[in-house]
């Protein structure tokens, strides 16, 4: 996690982004160089290559498609340095994807950092889909792109892999042309700062790491919840669905942050390994553990939806899953016999994602035999979106004579304290450019992940209805039962 010194030290390269006519290139990766770069953050020899299949674009074409995008995401024309575009910005055809497209794409770099003077430090980006990942990264190889007179980095978009099998493929494909330690691949949900922080929450704190255990916790709960559809992703998510576009990703790297043991270094090898141990330590899940849902109509902030299956796109019959909830058990001496809880799902009732510590409650109630005196576990609740943030929820006594408990929070808020964080792309780029693999995904942990997830993939329990607005099956409440309560509120 680099600090403000660091960013000054980024090398001179040639950012080069295979992809760069799609969606994700004018949404997310080019906003976030600009703004990097008039921040200052990148330096002065930084240099943006874009390569894509679409062969009537040259250097110009696409610096002005750059500008439209940047002043579609909001950037004011008066702001909008047209020199940066101008100047930063390359293209290069990859045609059909074929040898010679790659040759040619190898030589227009080489030509980039003769007339530049670069000294051969390159990013490579997968702004592709997931299928061709394999292709492309067996071109660069062939290609000689694997390897150049500086360093090379090689940056992958989740998913990777579709389960175990798919995973192990994929990286056999890389290693076979890149060292893992050139490898990055990114989630972008460890870029919030909320997430970066819970280390530091954790592990810089002394007040909570004694209480971090089965002795003192009673259970945990993640929670990713979107209020939105599928959207124009249809196509994608009839093939994908909400256990392999969420949980095996997003939901699991909160699982380790937060159950993870104390690195032996606060460097990236030693936070990926105790990260990529919990996932070891993780039992086989049970089928009566989760409960698969689909949203069907209903309504969401106040207005009428549409279910998943009348979506454009989406099969009329289909039983894809756009809700997961599932109980995870750790074996292992800090976590024996805490449940944790996972859930997330589409056209749910607010946009949240968020840790809830939910402690034990004290062993004996002094306070019994007073009406209005049930005591409420205290839980730390860790907010990564929308408002991002902590809160310690605690018992106190409402004023008076009678004697009345009533839960409050401590809180804090990063929109509060700070200025307005940056992108959680921005940070991850700027990690990449630094050579800092802390907020990326190992090869092992994925393989890890999916082969917690993939017997579920293979044995799918039956995906029920839940209407669009609501929190999901109410079957999903049934995992917490032997807890004598429902999943927390947000």
């Amino acid at each position: 996690m680099p600090n403000q010194e660091s960013q000054s030290q980024i090398a001179p390269h040639l950012f080069v982004i295979l992809g760069a006519t799609g969606d994700l290139m004018g949404r997310k990766l080019l906003p976030a160089l600009h703004h990097l770069a008039q921040q200052g953050k990148l330096g002065p020899r930084s240099y943006v290559l874009g390569a894509a299949v679409d062969t009537d674009l040259d250097d110009k074409a696409f610096r002005a498609r750059a500008r439209r995008w940047l002043v579609d995401d909001g950037v004011s024309p008066a702001e909008l340095e047209a020199q940066w575009c101008n100047q930063k910005l390359f293209y290069q055809t990859i045609g059909s994807g074929g040898a010679d497209d790659y040759r040619a794409l190898a030589a227009r770099i080489t030509a980039i950092e003769k007339e530049l003077q670069l000294p051969g430090n390159r990013v490579f980006y997968l702004a592709l889909p997931p299928e061709i990942f394999p292709t492309v990264i067996q071109r660069l190889g062939e290609a000689g792109l694997s390897e150049g007179p500086g360093w090379t980095r090689l940056v992958i978009e989740k998913p990777f892999g579709r389960d175990l099998s798919s995973a192990e493929q994929l990286n056999a494909v890389v290693h076979q042309h890149f060292e893992e330690s050139q490898v990055y691949r990114i989630d972008h949900y460890l870029g919030k700062e909320t997430v970066r922080n819970i280390l530091v929450f954790r592990f810089a704190n002394s007040l909570f790491e004694p209480l971090w255990n089965r002795d003192r916790i009673e259970s945990v709960e993640i929670t990713v919840a979107e209020t939105l559809g599928v959207e124009h992703r249809a196509r994608y998510y009839e093939t994908a669905g909400a256990l392999r576009d969420m949980v095996q990703n997003h939901l699991t790297q909160l699982l380790t942050l937060a159950a993870m043991e104390a690195p032996a270094a606060f460097d990236a090898r030693a936070i990926r390994e105790e990260k990529t141990k919990v996932l070891r330590s993780v039992r086989p899940i049970r089928l009566e553990d989760v409960v698969f849902g689909q949203y069907g109509p209903g309504t969401v902030d106040g207005a009428k939806v549409q279910g998943y299956q009348e979506e454009p796109g989406v099969a009329k019959n289909s039983q894809m899953e756009t809700f997961v909830a599932l109980r995870v058990e750790i074996a292992n001496w800090r976590w024996q016999g805490v449940p944790f809880f996972l859930r997330t799902g589409k056209r749910l009732p607010c946009r949240m994602s968020q840790i809830v510590i939910n402690f034990r409650c004290p062993p004996v109630s002094m306070f019994r035999p007073f009406d209005a005196c049930e005591i409420h576990a205290n839980a730390l609740v860790i907010t990564i979106q929308p408002d991002e943030g902590f809160d310690l929820r605690f018992e106190i006594k409402a004023p008076g004579q009678e004697v009345e408990l009533q839960s409050r929070s401590l809180h804090f808020r990063y929109s509060e304290a700070f200025a307005p964080l940056p992108d959680a792309y921005e940070t991850l780029l700027l990690d990449v450019l630094l050579g800092d693999a802390t907020l990326f995904v190992s090869d092992d942990w994925v393989e890890a992940s999916w082969s917690i997830y993939t017997p579920l993939l293979h044995n799918r329990p039956p995906v029920l209805p839940y209407a669009a607005g609501t929190w999901g099956p109410a079957e999903s409440n049934h995992l917490l039962r032997d807890l004598g309560r429902d999943w927390s509120a947000p």
